[in-house]
């Protein structure tokens, strides 16, 4: 009746799981308890969690990144300090069992449930603002994407306290994601939840690619539109063209798991290697997935913030594009050490090196806007020209990563950990930091505090030098990765500087909690009432802080690039708008109720309860058609309501 489920699935013996499972079981009670002493359910039914707005949206893909930083935060503080004791005869205090499942959560959870949700949170936030237009192509479809990632987040956590996480690496490499080697649910966990999560991915890119090729402003011709457009597209394209092998990749190594196939095993015709190949296929264009969409805020942000509009316009967005195509050339450069060949390897060598040029014509735009610019260091700005600096020292290494020859030393070494997290700290993580800082006051309509910003920005930078630059060293020194036990104590030092490091960031994270908590305090006297507290040059900034519902009264129309910048520049005199109805698009609870469906099949089907998972799966469907059969769609925002939030309240 319940598959594979019973009372031997709690991890009663394992102090850790039960104490973490607790902890976060008693913040998810209080905060109930909280919400429905307020009586605020009605409120966040309403307003968020039926909401198809895709400023929202945004917002609930930025939360739910940060909630799960947290999660896979405590990961990366309990592995650096596992392998900064357990040095010698000393064990540490996580035995190996749970220390593979650690790294592997750590890895699984920033990469698709931290970075891809901060990512597709701003471009939702931002990229309709920019194009001028008042919505994404398909909203009901934006919030089913959002709570389907919202569901392998939710199963992820569930392994904490029901079964156990795959042993695997974030990767799920067979033969050890064979059933032989893993007969237990962890790769199951870890395979569902990044299908449900992923197929909402892909839906995600299918809506941004139609809104930016089909939804723009009037006169917003292509190469009008901001860059962090351009980037958005270029991710999404790459989304909607790598996403599906990743999928079929899964669902490949589930049918080896559960009906006996033998796609990746040693025997039968199978072949392990061409796993990695499906993966890496995806995976390579999954960082730049990652990356893209930080150079466009970096590009805003740069450009804001010099005073100046962002240098060689044309050859960014060429940049970004021959990025967009480069990136599925170069996969194998992860796994030169396979015996290819040479002609091969020379290949992937080569590509890999020519994809480091758009990446630096980039980096020259990015300086020569600064060039003479009037430069504000406004915590947005910190975080960029710091992101300018790490990721430099990253490209370099992932060039010395790309020379087969080199990468035969240094491959599976800590010098590879260093440097991809030199690279997505420092690129991905400082990008979005950096985009909520420049982005709040336009979705919350007051300024986050500066001070603790800056804080916050010191304590990310310095730590991760901290917690990264002794990789590189042991590295070279022939540490190799995923160590649960350091065998040589000439190496602790270096371990005990990177948990400092660790240490050092989490303080970055608690001066952005207090930032956060302060700026909400003293929201009264940091009310952006212009809109534009930047003196921004693109679309956004036109509009009031937060946004109305409908984002334009009326549509901008478009005659150059830093659209709203020539607007103010020109300082044509004001006219009266003629204000017309608006149709917008109604809440609707789809994408909830699908995600709940979604989290009971995707647990029916990792514990091989295939009647409740057939159920489930029936629902969702008949929750989907039904809400894809609805004409009442729409409703309409009459011309003297407009007229009156647009006149807004007296202040």
């Amino acid at each position: 009746m319940l598959g594979r489920l019973s009372w031997a699935a709690i991890p009663f013996n394992e102090p850790l799981p039960l104490l973490s499972g607790a902890v976060v079981g008693i913040v998810i009670l209080a905060v109930l308890v909280v919400v429905t002493i307020k009586g605020w359910w009605p409120y966040l039914w309403r307003e968020w969690l039926t909401s198809v707005d895709h400023k929202r949206i945004g917002v609930m893909y930025v939360v739910l990144g940060l909630v799960m930083l947290l999660r896979g935060f405590s990961d990366a503080i309990m592995m650096r300090t596992q392998q900064a004791i357990a040095i010698g005869s000393a064990q540490g205090y996580l035995p190996p069992e749970h220390y593979n499942q650690v790294f592997s959560a750590h890895g699984t959870i920033m990469i698709f449930f931290v970075a891809m949700p901060l990512v597709i949170g701003l471009m939702n936030f931002a990229v309709p603002l920019q194009l001028g237009v008042r919505d994404v192509a398909f909203p009901v479809l934006n919030s089913v994407s959002f709570w389907l990632t919202a569901t392998g987040a939710l199963l992820i956590n569930l392994s904490l306290v029901i079964g156990n996480f795959a042993r695997t690496g974030w990767m799920g490499y067979p033969p050890l994601s064979e059933l032989a080697f893993s007969p237990d649910v962890g790769v199951d966990y870890y395979l569902w939840s990044l299908q449900i999560s992923g197929i909402g991915t892909l839906l995600t890119g299918i809506n941004f690619v139609t809104t930016i090729l089909k939804l723009r402003a009037p006169g917003m011709i292509y190469f009008r539109m901001p860059v962090f457009c351009w980037t958005a597209l270029a991710a999404n394209l790459l989304i909607v063209a790598a996403f599906p092998i990743l999928t079929a990749t899964f669902v490949m190594l589930l049918l080896d798991r559960h009906l006996g196939m033998h796609f990746f095993t040693n025997d039968a015709g199978g072949n392990q290697m061409m796993y990695v190949n499906l993966f890496w296929a995806w995976g390579h264009p999954e960082v730049y997935i990652l990356i893209l969409p930080a150079f466009g805020v970096f590009s805003e942000v740069v450009a804001t913030f010099s005073g100046k509009g962002l240098f060689s316009y044309r050859s960014m967005v060429w940049a970004t594009l021959g990025i967009c195509v480069l990136s599925f050339m170069v996969w194998l450069h992860h796994f030169f050490t396979m015996g290819a060949g040479a002609d091969v390897n020379a290949f992937f060598g080569i590509m890999s090196s020519i994809i480091a040029v758009p990446t630096g014509v980039k980096v020259f735009n990015w300086l020569f806007t600064m060039f003479r610019g009037r430069i504000v260091f406004r915590t947005p700005m910190l975080f960029a020209v710091g992101f300018i600096i790490t990721f430099v020292i990253g490209g370099l290494t992932g060039v010395l990563l790309a020379v087969p020859p080199v990468d035969f030393v240094l491959h599976n070494s800590a010098f590879l950990v260093a440097h991809f997290h030199n690279v997505i700290i420092g690129g991905v993580v400082f990008g979005v930091l950096a985009g909520i800082n420049y982005w709040f006051p336009k979705a919350f309509g007051f300024t986050l505090d500066e001070r603790l910003g800056h804080a916050s920005f010191w304590c990310w930078l310095i730590g991760f030098y901290l917690a990264f630059m002794p990789l590189y060293a042991l590295g070279l020194m022939g540490m190799t990765r995923r160590l649960q036990h350091i065998p040589d104590p000439s190496w602790q030092p270096l371990l005990l500087v990177a948990e400092a490091g660790a240490i050092v960031i989490l303080c970055g994270i608690l001066c952005q909690i207090a930032q956060l908590y302060v700026s909400i305090r003293t929201r009264e006297r940091r009310l952006d009432l212009t809109g534009d507290p930047w003196n921004g040059r693109t679309l956004e900034w036109s509009t009031s802080s937060p946004p109305p519902a409908y984002n334009f009264a009326v549509l901008p129309r478009v005659e150059t690039i830093d659209a709203f910048w020539h607007m103010k520049r020109t300082a044509r005199a004001p006219v009266k708008p003629v204000y017309e109805a608006i149709e917008m698009p109604r809440n609707s609870p789809a994408g909830f109720i699908t995600a709940f469906f979604a989290t009971v099949m995707g647990f029916s089907l990792i514990w091989h309860i295939w009647w409740l998972a057939i159920l489930n799966f029936i629902a969702a469907a008949i929750v989907v058609l039904i809400a894809g059969w609805s004409i009442e769609r729409e409703e309409e925002i009459s011309a003297a309501e407009v007229a009156q939030m647009e006149a807004g309240p007296v202040r």
